[in-house]
């Protein structure tokens, strides 16, 4: 009970201390222009630390505003087209959908953000900062097994082609279960029913609390920690290696085959138009994982030495990089399917032909290879 006041009273402390910067003039602390009644909201590790020029905040506002309107229109397409396209309705793309979903939730609340930046700090208080905080929770566990989900099926497909193929059925079991899994991490945090949420950084972002210094906000930093990143993170490596080895393995079988029978390859057109269109989408899917990776692995390295480690690496500079890495890939995912999913570019460019979009459907192909071939003369 005694907690709560003296943090009140340390914050509200740090409002009011100033002091001289380089230049000679006064520079204010970080939560100075924080109503006192929300204090107590913020972990007393950011009030040490200066606040951060307007030039920083109007900036970072503006990287936001290019991810939000890049994340919109980019995840919004994809959504639309693999919904609405029959030829894309199928169980792989069901995860693609949910990505872009995750995707598009994930940057759905930049206007929290923005609206705190170019106030320069916690202006939207504790509400905003929970709304925050838990659709990024949502949206990035949620991104998270759907990338495993992605790197399952398309071990499947590629290892067992005739057998291994997830069904449409399946698909949406897994998608069920995905967000069973995920709902309760963003949930616990927004009750404090185990672990909170709170500001990070520059007071305009919010996350899961890793700094207070307790076993149970530690246990919660550990079991999150395994849980939405280690586990995905496991699933993921573990498929794309097996994936790697089962297409090293047949490549030589394939060469070692071809060489017997003294010809240049076994493939035939179809099987190589095929094969190709195989691997370009599961280039796809490896790419958007190792995004997955490059932008999670920072804030998970950041939560452990925030919760375990020296809290003194933690200024609120370094601490924003991790939260824009995230945003980014967010950005990035349904660029990466619009240039790598042929059947995605030829919906697209029926749909959107000023993008001016050059795919050559399956069909066209085949009736191309078929009219350039001369005709048997009657006998």
């Amino acid at each position: 009970m005694t907690s709560a006041p003296n943090l009140t009273i340390i914050a509200a402390q740090a409002r009011v201390v100033d002091y001289m910067g380089n230049n000679g003039g006064v520079r204010h602390k970080l939560g100075w222009n924080v109503p006192k009644e929300e204090l107590i909201h913020i972990p007393e590790h950011w009030f040490k630390y200066p606040e951060p020029e307007a030039s920083m905040h109007f900036l970072l506002g503006l990287v936001y505003i290019a991810f939000f309107v890049m994340s919109m229109v980019g995840n919004g397409i994809v959504i639309w087209v693999f919904s609405s396209a029959k030829s894309l309705r199928t169980a792989s793309n069901m995860f693609v959908v949910n990505l872009a979903f995750c995707d598009f939730m994930m940057m759905l609340k930049a206007p929290i953000f923005l609206y705190n930046t170019f106030y320069r700090g916690f202006a939207l208080g504790f509400s905003g900062c929970q709304i925050f905080a838990f659709m990024g929770s949502l949206s990035g566990i949620g991104a998270g097994m759907t990338n495993a989900c992605i790197a399952y099926d398309r071990y499947t497909t590629i290892t067992n082609p005739f057998d291994g193929k997830v069904t449409r059925t399946k698909a949406l079991v897994m998608i069920i279960i995905v967000w069973i899994y995920t709902i309760p991490w963003a949930v616990m945090p927004l009750l404090e029913v185990w672990g909170k949420f709170a500001p990070e950084g520059f007071l305009t972002a919010c996350t899961f609390d890793y700094l207070t210094n307790t076993f149970d906000n530690h246990l919660f930093v550990a079991v999150i920690f395994t849980c939405s990143y280690a586990i995905p993170m496991t699933l993921i490596i573990y498929c794309y290696s097996q994936i790697v080895s089962k297409v090293f393995s047949h490549e030589k079988e394939l060469r070692e085959q071809a060489k017997k029978m003294n010809v240049e390859s076994l493939r035939s057109n179809t099987s190589q138009q095929n094969q190709s269109a195989e691997v370009r989408i599961a280039k796809a899917a490896i790419t958007i994982c190792f995004l997955y990776v490059a932008s999670w692995t920072p804030y998970a390295v950041f939560s452990l030495i925030g919760a375990f480690g020296d809290q003194s690496l933690l200024t609120p500079g370094v601490t924003m990089i991790p939260a824009l890495c995230c945003k980014l890939v967010a950005c990035l995912d349904p660029y990466v399917y619009a240039i790598s999913h042929p059947r995605f570019r030829i919906e697209l460019q029926k749909r959107m032909p000023w993008l001016a979009i050059k795919e050559q459907s399956e069909t066209a192909s085949t009736s191309t290879e078929q009219t350039s071939t001369p005709a048997a003369q009657p006998t």
